[in-house]
């Protein structure tokens, strides 16, 4: 594609996605809604709250007409919201449907270290078909994350991860900045062809695996799994080759992101902001993924309230953060500036889909209460081919 005729397309795609009639209608907003992670819904044991978790193949459309394999909690990505208070004995049955091994680490959370989900640590990992029961109680307070620790590399890009809330009824942040309103924010990065090549690649070596287990054959050098390292050390010294010494992985080595996601979708598919002149929204970031971002919101500054989860002793404004792998961030957003403005990674090559710009990691903080006026027809707009003006132009 001509740089001029990309651009041309890129600008026609950005106001498109960019409306005011569109983005206020009733349908759009009630459709947005459904781009966070759902909560999962808890059964009552006791005093206990179960939760119920498995894991599967799933095929996700991070944008029209693009489709990926994953490894999805519960048939979505990011996996169900699991949300409870302080203090909460929190029960989660773990099911793996899947041809590969999992487990699930608690990133954030204080729970007993065999309930920590890392495999030969505190579990043997989650063979295909079985259960796995993780029991804890529920803290620190904050905002936290779940994501698998088997074949991390591959499993937490392939959308293994999810969002995992734990509220304080005597919160200091709501009362600091009283909202009614709050979204959470997944961000990844995907290298889709090693997704594709790794995910192949990983399912063929679990099927000889398991044929050589059933068959009494496997053995420990097979599975590099060793009981010592000095068993390890010995065994290399009388002829074993290590996995780092001939390369199973994929052809594509280490993966170098391609697509950058929000919730699972890229631009024009991510999801909105929206709020209201004099009101406050509380924004919840988790990064699961292996790539910092350069968070900068338009035409405002915001509070940072928390940092991994923990409400920060003097909250500071700011208008772009840092978001580095495994990091959560609270913000509040203040309704001070009527419009429709971008909330982007400054970093804009997470701000592409595929390599073409816009796309990843771009959307909107858009107010529900714009004046008719902005959202009129003008010139401009019909010498686009366009039914109205958009507020909003990216950055080239």
């Amino acid at each position: 594609m001509k740089r001029r005729d990309f651009m041309q397309t890129s600008t026609v795609l950005t106001a498109a996605a960019l409306l005011p009639a569109h983005l206020l209608s009733k349908t759009v907003i009630a459709a947005n809604a459904q781009k966070f992670p759902a909560a999962l819904t808890p059964k009552m044991d006791g005093d206990v709250k179960e939760f119920r978790l498995f894991i599967d193949i799933h095929i996700q459309e991070i944008v029209p007409g693009f489709k990926i394999h994953t490894l999805a909690f519960n048939n979505q990505v990011p996996g169900p919201e699991i949300r409870v208070k302080r203090g909460d004995k929190v029960r989660v049955i773990f099911k793996n449907n899947t041809e590969l091994n999992h487990t699930i680490h608690w990133h954030g959370m204080h729970v007993p270290w065999r309930m920590d989900g890392v495999p030969y640590v505190t579990q043997m990992p989650v063979m295909p078909g079985q259960e796995f029961v993780y029991e804890f109680t529920a803290e620190p307070q904050g905002t936290h994350f779940y994501h698998c620790h088997w074949g991390t590399l591959l499993h937490m890009q392939a959308g293994m991860y999810g969002s995992l809330i734990v509220e304080e009824d005597d919160d200091p942040i709501q009362k600091q900045f009283p909202y009614e309103r709050e979204y959470t924010l997944i961000y990844s990065a995907h290298d889709v062809n090693f997704l594709r090549e790794e995910m192949n690649s990983m399912l063929e070596r679990m099927k000889e695996r398991m044929i050589l287990m059933k068959s009494g054959r496997f053995n420990k050098e097979r599975f590099a799994v060793f009981d010592t390292k000095d068993e390890f050390v010995e065994a290399v010294k009388k002829g074993y080759q290590p996995p780092y010494v001939v390369n199973r992985r994929a052809p594509d080595e280490l993966p170098q992101p391609n697509w950058f996601t929000v919730n699972g979708k890229s631009y024009p598919m991510t999801p909105n902001l929206y709020i209201k002149q004099g009101k406050n929204i509380r924004v919840r970031l988790i990064n699961a993924g292996t790539e910092e971002h350069y968070l900068h919101l338009h035409g405002h500054d915001f509070w940072q309230v928390a940092d991994d989860g923990l409400p920060v002793p003097q909250p500071w404004q700011r208008n772009t953060l840092r978001l580095s792998p495994g990091k959560t961030i609270d913000i509040i957003i203040e309704g001070k500036n009527r419009g429709i403005w971008t909330f982007h990674d400054h970093d804009t090559r997470r701000v592409t889909n595929n390599g073409l710009y816009p796309g990843g990691n771009l959307l909107a903080l858009v107010y529900e209460d714009l004046p008719v006026k902005e959202t009129e027809l003008n010139m401009m707009a019909k010498k686009m081919g366009l039914k109205s003006l958009p507020i909003v132009a990216l950055d080239e």
